[in-house]
């Protein structure tokens, strides 16, 4: 394992840095670190077995990250579209994937929502980052852009899981209930409301006793893992969202306890650079090449059909607004990248024996490769054209 780890640093590290010089985003070069040292077999299996543990171990630092900088101040600014975002354009994919995936590739409407439902989500292993950084250089912060997007790409992952459970599950013949839309909702409310109370749990143990800030983040990260860990104790109709109450678990401390939120993330930005490696050469690794020439310009069409209509359904959330037309495009560009949540779910119709497995391990894998990069590049080279930049800050 440890021979498999130096390879994934150090190749993942040097394709990375190679992309960032060539223009494009370094994940792009993970991404491909991974699908190479998984042909060359020199991930040792012992370390694929737990790769889907690592990769949340990772979504669990971004997301620790993304809510000691998110201000309740500032989400109360963006209002009503970032209620809008949390679910509005994943119903618009999964809606568009239902009218194109039949006719294209031959599927049922069960197989196209369970597909839909897989490709809805975006990534916030690829958002987050970059908007922090956008938060940092003050581009869009007094409209709460990045802001907006941050929060409603994490809620946006809950509403999508919740489906993909209820579409599983109705192809397995376990039929739909409407106790299975229940838990939407109260994974969303009861997700947040633990998050706040730990969160204010952990301003009165920082603010009562001395810690070290390295000690501090060992003591989230560990609050973190239980969150999400407890999360599969919620079986039956009330839900309950982990990584939500992750986020808000840093947004609360942020609100109470704003000067050791600060540096709080910056060590949890020091942890990315490590977490990123690892979650996007696993990702990688995930790929089978064999299932992308298999899956030709049918799925493709889907894919990108699907995005336009994402990106009608971004467009309608912020509608009426007072952003400009270009905030509004950079919104809809910013909400499509794809990486963490397919790479999770994708496999597993094909290990729960659906017949629709191969077509959504495919769907998602291309998903992965065409817009994690392609998202990613986008946002980096169109926000100083579509953002303003608050006074105060320079370049």
């Amino acid at each position: 394992m440890l021979l498999s780890l130096a390879w994934i640093f150090l190749l993942g590290l040097a394709l990375g840095g190679l992309m960032q010089k060539l223009g494009l985003p370094s994940l792009l070069g993970m991404l491909l670190t991974g699908i190479l040292l998984a042909q060359l077999g020199a991930i040792d299996a012992s370390l694929l077995d737990i790769s889907s543990s690592l990769r949340e171990i990772a979504l669990v630092i971004i997301l620790l990250r993304a809510g000691l900088n998110l201000s309740v101040q500032d989400l109360k600014r963006a209002g009503r579209p970032a209620v809008l975002l949390c679910f509005l354009p994943a119903v618009c994919e999964i809606g568009g994937i239902l009218l194109l995936a039949p006719p294209l590739l031959g599927c049922t409407r069960l197989e196209a929502a369970i597909l839909g439902s897989t490709l809805a989500a975006v990534s916030p292993a690829v958002i987050v980052p970059r908007m922090l950084r956008l938060m940092e250089e003050g581009w869009g912060k007094t409209r709460a852009i990045p802001q907006m997007i941050m929060a409603g790409a994490s809620v946006d992952d809950v509403f999508v899981i919740v489906l993909f459970t209820a579409f599983t599950g109705l192809a397995q013949g376990g039929g739909f209930s409407p106790v299975q839309l229940a838990r939407i909702p109260t994974s969303i409310l009861l997700g947040v409301a633990v998050g706040i109370v730990c969160g204010l749990a952990l301003n009165q143990l920082f603010r009562r006793i001395h810690l070290r800030d390295s000690a501090k983040v060992l003591i989230m990260l560990s609050a973190a893992f239980l969150l999400v860990s407890a999360e599969d104790a919620f079986t039956g109709p009330v839900g309950f969202s982990g990584l939500l109450a992750v986020m808000a678990m840093g947004a609360s401390l942020q609100a109470k306890y704003g000067l050791v939120a600060g540096r709080l993330s910056s060590k949890f930005g020091k942890l990315w650079v490590a977490a990123e490696v690892l979650l996007f050469v696993l990702v990688g690794a995930a790929v089978d090449p064999a299932y992308l020439l298999k899956a030709g310009p049918a799925m493709l069409a889907v894919i990108v059909g699907a995005l336009a209509v994402r990106m009608l359904g971004v467009a309608l959330c912020v509608a009426g607004t007072r952003l400009t037309r270009k905030e509004r495009l950079f919104c809809a560009i910013a909400y499509c990248p794809k990486a963490t949540v397919q790479a999770a779910i994708g496999p597993l119709p094909l290990a729960m024996g659906l017949a629709c497995g191969p077509m959504v391990l495919t769907g998602a894998v291309l998903a992965i490769l065409l817009t994690a990069p392609l998202g990613a590049l986008a946002i980096d080279h169109t926000y100083k054209r579509l953002l303003r930049r608050d006074e105060g800050f320079v370049a």
